[in-house]
């Protein structure tokens, strides 16, 4: 989910790891020049989704490396075929006023125009969370320790997932 902390965790966490570390919407900005929100200011979500696949079927040929997905990435079933068994995907959740809270100072666009973002984060996760669970080999709350703790902790359930000690 937006605002639940991928970014963050997961460019410590590729740096605990040893391992490269790609955001999916850092990628699109660098791809496209501007950010990604003029992209779906001016041309739409479908322009978005369609690039985005596009990093997916990269990403997914890739080893050793973290890929810090958008918020919205797992909702589409076409992104899900390519990422399937190329590691573990997993879930960072966090309450909504949480969410809220760290995604206020970005400027996003809304998923569900007309919306407050307090309801558009709400209705993203309500119409979403099935598909958000059912992606997820992991599940882990953002919200309960510091990012430091979480990052170690993430990087002990990883190694453990992929069958290495630490």
């Amino acid at each position: 989910m937006i605002g639940s902390g991928k970014t963050t965790i997961g460019k410590r966490l590729s740096a605990g790891l040893g391992l490269d570390f790609f955001d999916l919407d850092e990628e699109i900005d660098r791809i496209l020049g501007y950010s990604f929100h003029k992209l779906v200011e001016e041309k739409g979500w479908l322009a978005f989704r369609e690039l985005e696949y596009t990093l997916c079927k990269q990403f997914s040929k890739l080893d050793k490396t973290i890929i810090c997905l958008g918020g919205g990435t797992v909702r589409y079933e076409w992104n899900l075929d390519i990422l399937r068994g190329t590691g573990p995907i997993i879930l960072l959740e966090a309450p909504l006023d949480i969410l809220v809270e760290r995604v206020r100072l970005a400027d996003r666009p809304r998923v569900n125009p007309g919306t407050s973002l307090e309801e558009d984060i709400q209705m993203i996760w309500e119409a979403s969370k099935e598909k958000y669970y059912s992606a997820a080999d992991i599940i882990y709350h953002t919200d309960r320790k510091s990012i430091d703790e979480e990052v170690e902790q993430l990087k002990a359930i990883i190694l453990q997932q992929i069958g290495r000690t630490s």
